[in-house]
């Protein structure tokens, strides 16, 4: 990427990302470059929401921005998944009585106050006594009584107004469809086509569910798998949960979707379970996200409760990649100023003079390789000698991964030929990414870590610098080489020439 010397947003000066979610209110290119520059690392296209038209748009101008402004920048898409919900009532609503009955059957007939279609026959046959069908996120609770393959009967441990095709949740039982549905293959297609980054996949419940986008993926990448976009496990299911080790394996990277996990389960569940997703991640090395109404009142409001404000903190506090805003940024009054927000909470809890112990707490000793060994060691030095940066030569990112997992206190600098690979990085913890020719050997490789760390504000001249890379160079996986360098002051000088 050539670097544009008219426009240039320097590193952050933290170490979380933030990823803001697009939609109406910030769709322009005019407020999209507003939101980079308050400190917006990637952007999130909710498939659920908008055309394609509308997308590609958008797609359009993040990539003018990521131009102008010589920054890498990650494209999330986000698919929507199956989505379950009632069917139709003869008055477009009805009451649900309180601890009355009410049933959930294949009739497509309109509904009254005491049945209803489901349109999903997978759930008959499925569910037994004493299992929750969760209707309008959570706002009506029903128990089953007795099913078959034709009907659910069911109490109302909460009733309420029930209207047209609202959403259903199945806490208790594990959803025998697919991950992917028509919509979302498409909605996949048109995202590989757009150069998307990441794909965020909804509604996992087991690792199998990753094996079909995962396939579709790699048959557009073709020969270049490493190269295509990466892809994030949506945690919004109990289901998920039970077999979350698993899941993280073959995943990517992993969202803790926080708005259906706290309408599945109780929601003073799942703050513990925040912290051991994140936790499980890091340990890891798989990147993580922290998302769903996290300023929900800056849709509104210019400034966000003081709750919300510990909410985002606890995210950086444990060590999360990335925080995002949803409605926030796509649809409320207050899109950039959300933004804003989000980095100056980030950026304050950064300077947190116990920060680094916190973000520390979880033990995550390195596994039996060099490359893992050598991650751990630039985290080590920098703990004990002064070290202005840790710049990583890597082609694929895995490099940058392992040493992001260590969360050293000192910035890390990614070089990379790959501005695929730069993309996707900008969704790590405490990776700058940076576009620049490949090097062909040890010399060109630390006379260009110091120039580009002298370049990009990771040091000057007295300060010292790690560098880590692997040789044979343009090798993926193979990270086997550490040197500390001093940058000396005739380079600076070379580097204002």
């Amino acid at each position: 990427m050539a670097r544009q010397s008219e426009a240039r947003i320097d590193p952050r000066g933290r170490r979380v990302k933030i990823l803001a979610t697009v939609g109406p209110a910030s769709r322009s290119p005019e407020m999209l470059e507003k939101l980079l520059r308050a400190g917006a690392d990637a952007f999130r296209l909710n498939m659920s929401h908008g055309s394609h038209d509308d997308h590609r748009e958008t797609v359009a101008a993040i990539r003018a921005l990521e131009k102008q402004y010589a920054r890498p920048i990650a494209v999330l898409v986000d698919l929507q998944g199956p989505k379950l919900r009632v069917g139709t009532f003869k008055d477009g609503e009805a009451v649900i009585r309180h601890s009355g009955h009410f049933t959930l059957d294949r009739d497509e007939t309109p509904g009254d106050d005491t049945r209803v279609c489901l349109p999903h026959p997978e759930l008959f046959g499925i569910l037994e006594r004493g299992q929750r069908l969760l209707i309008n996120d959570g706002k009506i609770k029903l128990v089953v009584k007795e099913a078959d393959e034709e009907r659910i009967f069911c109490s109302a441990e909460v009733g309420g107004v029930i209207s047209d095709r609202k959403g259903v949740n199945v806490p208790d039982a594990e959803v025998p469809i697919p991950a992917l549905t028509e919509k979302d293959r498409r909605d996949l297609a048109f995202g590989l086509d757009q150069g998307a980054d990441w794909f965020a996949l909804s509604f996992v419940q087991r690792p199998d569910d990753l094996a079909e986008a995962r396939k579709l993926i790699a048959a557009h990448s073709g020969t270049n798998a490493g190269q295509g976009p990466s892809l994030c496990a949506k945690i919004e299911k109990p289901q998920a949960v039970t077999r979350l080790d698993e899941i993280i394996e073959l995943a990517d990277g992993i969202m803790v979707a926080r708005g259906d996990l706290g309408v599945e389960l109780e929601a003073h569940e799942v703050p513990p379970l925040q912290k051991r997703i994140v936790a499980a991640s890091r340990n890891a090395g798989k990147p993580v996200i922290v998302a769903t109404q996290m300023l929900e009142s800056m849709i509104e409001s210019p400034m966000p409760t003081r709750a919300e404000v510990s909410d985002v903190a606890n995210a950086v506090y444990d060590g999360a990649d990335a925080v995002m805003l949803s409605a926030e940024s796509a649809a409320g009054d207050w899109p950039e100023e959300s933004v804003a927000m989000m980095h100056r909470i980030a950026a304050q809890v950064e300077r947190d003079e116990g920060y680094k112990e916190r973000v520390r707490f979880l033990d995550t000793p390195p596994d039996a390789t060099t490359s893992d060994a050598l991650a751990h060691s630039c985290m080590t030095i920098a703990d004990t000698v002064p070290i202005s940066a840790i710049t990583v030569f890597t082609a694929s990112g895995s490099t940058a991964r392992r040493v992001a997992r260590e969360r050293p206190a000192t910035p890390m600098l990614v070089l990379t030929p790959s501005i695929r690979t730069a993309r996707r990085v900008a969704l790590l913890w405490g990776a700058h990414a940076v576009t620049t020719r490949d090097i062909g050997s040890f010399e060109e490789m630390i006379a260009k870590g110091k120039r580009m760390a002298l370049r990009h504000g990771f040091g000057q001249a007295g300060s010292k610098q790690i560098v880590l890379a692997g040789v044979p160079f343009g090798t993926p996986g193979a990270t086997n080489l550490l040197h500390v360098v001093t940058l000396a002051g005739d380079e600076l000088e070379r580097r204002r020439n």
